[in-house]
């Protein structure tokens, strides 16, 4: 085929892709903007990540507060830009957790597991961090970078065709690959397969890979690199695990979800929902995903939130982009414990919504 065939034929598949999400049913529902009260000095920012446990309370990673810099000699440490408030089942700030945590920086994520443990995913620290259900640091992967470069060093421009220089061990890696472990580049999301492991999106700065750990947090193998074949991303936005440990991927710079085996072998993958920012798992008799979009970069032009099954076809969606209740501004969270009901956090519009359907 042709270049100007193969163009046209992709020109046709994203044309297909954008009818078959426009068409998608609109799905009724009502929506609590006003969910979260806090104490008069005490400001909910942009919220990264929310979730709830088993007895209904809300937990709320947002960035907020004040950042603060140590410059060193030769290193600079910066901690306290973001901040994990607990809510009861209806929305009454209960207390905060992890004050002055060492890897509190820039909020990205946050995920309740099965047991009630809460996970945050912090893309400043590149860390996640586990809390046990009475707010105690339970373990950490990854390591915080000691070191901010203020102003970075920009190296010479290689010559026309000229390959980039060998380094050892990292020759042999392709880009994004990643170090095996969890020398994270800016995490984004945590999942869990039946057995307890753990599974992160590694894929929003120099990596673009999902690392997986047992339930101790050791780690067991890693897959993906930067691309747009099967098995290569474009910034893994979010991940979830279903029954049956398969992993699905939010590859948002390549507009699609992948699904993988549980040791990383893919399976396949579908469009249909935009570009994915955040992704939840609604398990049941009929396990769906709910896949939230924005098709520009502050959420307020293109927006919408996508009912999906498993094999991809989508029956549903609902919401717009915008500041007032049923509308979301970078919905960057979505907890889907219940098919029913929603949390939906955004960060443009420093909220959550619980969504109720009809």
């Amino acid at each position: 085929m042709s270049r100007l065939g193969v163009a046209f034929a992709a020109a046709l598949g994203l044309a297909g892709i954008t009818l078959a999400a426009q068409s998608a049913p609109e799905l009724a529902f009502d929506a609590n903007a006003d969910l979260l009260r806090t104490p008069l000095d005490t400001f909910v920012g942009e919220v990264a990540g929310v979730g709830a446990n088993s007895k209904g309370q809300i937990f709320v990673y947002t960035r907020t507060g004040h950042p603060y810099g140590t410059i060193g000699d030769n290193r600079t440490f910066y901690r306290n830009g973001s901040r994990l408030f607990v809510f009861d089942a209806g929305g009454k700030f209960v207390r905060e957790w992890g004050q002055d945590v060492y890897g509190f920086n820039a909020a990205f994520g946050l995920r309740v597991d099965p047991q009630d443990n809460v996970w945050t995913i912090d893309e400043g620290a590149s860390q996640v961090v586990k809390f046990n259900t009475a707010g105690q640091v339970a373990l950490v992967l990854g390591r915080k970078p000691e070191a901010i470069t203020v102003r970075p060093r920009e190296a010479p421009p290689a010559a026309p065709g000229a390959a980039a220089p060998a380094a050892g061990a990292a020759a042999n890696r392709r880009p994004g690959e990643g170090i095996p472990g969890s020398s994270f580049s800016r995490p984004s999301d945590v999942a869990w397969d039946a057995q307890g492991n753990i599974f992160v999106a590694d894929g929003m700065g120099a990596n673009n890979r999902i690392a997986v750990f047992d339930k101790e947090g050791r780690f067991l193998r890693h897959w993906g690199a930067t691309g747009s074949g099967p098995g290569a991303f474009r910034g893994v936005k979010a991940i979830a695990v279903d029954a049956q440990g398969d992993v699905y991927a939010a590859d948002a710079g390549n507009k699609r979800i992948q699904v993988f085996g549980s040791d990383g072998t893919f399976k396949r993958e579908f469009g249909n929902v935009g570009t994915p920012l955040a992704m939840c798992l609604a398990k049941g008799a009929t396990p769906f995903l709910y896949v939230s979009h924005a098709g520009d970069t502050d959420g307020m032009e293109d927006a919408a939130i996508y009912k999906v099954r498993l094999d991809g076809t989508v029956v549903g969606k609902f919401g717009a982009a915008g500041k007032l209740p049923k509308q979301f501004g970078l919905a960057n969270s979505i907890d889907c414990r219940s098919e029913r009901e929603l949390l939906i956090g955004e960060r443009t519009n420093w909220r959550v919504q619980r969504i109720t359907f009809k």
